[in-house]
């Protein structure tokens, strides 16, 4: 009997193993045919440059300008091909008694195909001015693009901040346990009174009220990144490894007053306006002299063609008011898009210069409170924490120690998402896209 518990024991365990080893096949199986984990789908948002892609192929915005330009360029071969032939046909002497539109029926039919010929150089100058079109399409598009591409620089440099808020409000809200922790066994041990130790949840409470703000500013940055980017309010994000890196030497920006008069692709747009004003403005001009329209004619008579007509046809520019009209319309319009271009510039480099002077400002600030103010107050902080231990300061100076510590930290945050919104603003007067 003992010999048939001990098998049996031993065949209850051996199933056991054989259904844990089937279990452990099945969890396997099931990870490896499973669809990917909502950390690897919502993997976007670590970094920029992936944002920017995606930005790129999904923004229904630049899908919009693509197809204006694609339409743009569209129109360059009708405007310097060939008007459409014209065709006519005249049935002559037709029967009153018996009345027939058949050709061979009625006393002679004339045929007319006719093709008007735009002379002077008028085909080239419409199809250079549709060019000038589409090249000022194209750069509409690449303003359009340079503009959301510093929109989701900016939103994203809120959503690290954001991040980053928080991150310094839950390192803070540690020492703040700490402090609670000293100030109780100080009461306890009748060194300190119980108004340090209520003091110090009083400013956990309210850094919690900061750290409730802040996830709710990071899920508002969220939104707005999502919404840029096409793709539903509440897509998850992942967690930023950090603030993209600045350049490395400020004199990098020395070369782009120059640069924005020809990168940038709102002036290219002025330019190529210009340009096709002006291709308007000589095509109007060439209106002065005639077109020519040439015209073949066979006569049919009865079931036969005898006879052969040919003609040709010139338009006389006789509507002189009218002309100069349009002549002053015309170079107005010129006029009017070279002053367009030169109130851009103008206010493309003063733009450059005021985001140059807030980076460099900004970036000062934070290299000042980073190596110099930063270390200064966690210095003070040591300070009073170990006089406070010995009881040489009371609580509030040490609350006071912590305090210019968190707004040192809140203070670098600032300036670090500051800084590299100047430069995703720099980066688009200057034309430039990372």
């Amino acid at each position: 009997m003992t010999d048939y518990f001990l098998d049996q024991s031993q065949r209850d365990t051996g199933m056991q193993q054989r259904l844990h080893a089937i279990a452990l096949a099945a969890g396997l199986a099931a990870l490896l045919t499973a669809p990917p984990s909502r950390a690897e789908e919502t993997g976007l948002g670590a970094t920029l440059p992936p944002l920017l892609e995606l930005l790129d192929s999904r923004s229904p915005e630049l899908q919009a300008m693509q197809l204006e330009s694609e339409a743009a360029r569209s129109r360059i071969y009708p405007a310097g091909a060939l008007p459409d032939p014209m065709f006519a046909l005249e049935l002559r002497d037709i029967p009153r008694d018996d009345p027939t539109l058949w050709p061979s029926e009625v006393g002679s039919t004339r045929y007319q195909i006719r093709q008007t010929f735009p002379l002077w150089g008028k085909r080239d100058l419409g199809r250079r001015a549709a060019e000038a079109g589409a090249a000022g399409a194209e750069a509409q598009r690449d303003a359009v693009r340079l503009e959301l591409r510093a929109r989701l620089k900016t939103l994203y440099s809120q959503y690290v901040a954001a991040h980053q808020t928080r991150r310094v409000n839950e390192e803070l809200r540690a020492v703040l346990d700490g402090l609670e922790k000293v100030a109780r066994a100080r009461y306890e041990t009748g060194l300190a009174p119980q108004q340090d130790v209520i003091r110090a949840q009083a400013e956990r409470s309210l850094l919690d009220n900061d750290l409730i703000e802040a996830e709710s500013e990071r899920r508002r940055a969220a939104a707005r990144l999502n919404a840029l980017l096409a793709r539903p309010a509440g897509a998850a994000l992942a967690v930023p490894q950090g603030f993209p890196a600045l350049p490395r030497r400020e004199t990098e920006f020395s070369a782009l007053r120059a640069a924005v008069l020809e990168k940038n692709p709102r002036l290219a747009a002025a330019a190529a306006q210009i340009e096709a004003s002006r291709r308007n403005e000589a095509l109007v001009h060439q209106n002065r002299y005639p077109d020519l329209t040439v015209a073949v004619a066979p006569i049919q008579t009865g079931s036969r063609f005898d006879m052969w007509e040919l003609m040709f046809e010139v338009n006389i520019p006789l509507q002189q008011e009218t002309r100069r009209a349009r002549e002053r319309e015309a170079a107005a319009l010129r006029r009017a898009a070279e002053a367009r271009r030169e109130a851009a510039a103008n206010e493309l480099v003063g733009e450059l210069d005021q985001a140059l002077a807030a980076y460099e400002t900004a970036a000062h600030h934070g290299h000042l409170l980073r190596h110099t103010l930063l270390p200064q107050t966690e210095l003070a902080f040591q300070s009073a924490l170990a006089s406070y231990r010995t009881g040489r300061v009371d609580f509030a100076t040490l609350l006071d120690a912590q305090r210019q510590i968190r707004g040192t930290r809140l203070a670098i945050v600032k300036t670090e998402s500051e800084s590299r919104m100047w430069l995703a603003e720099i980066e688009r007067i200057a034309g430039e896209a990372p």
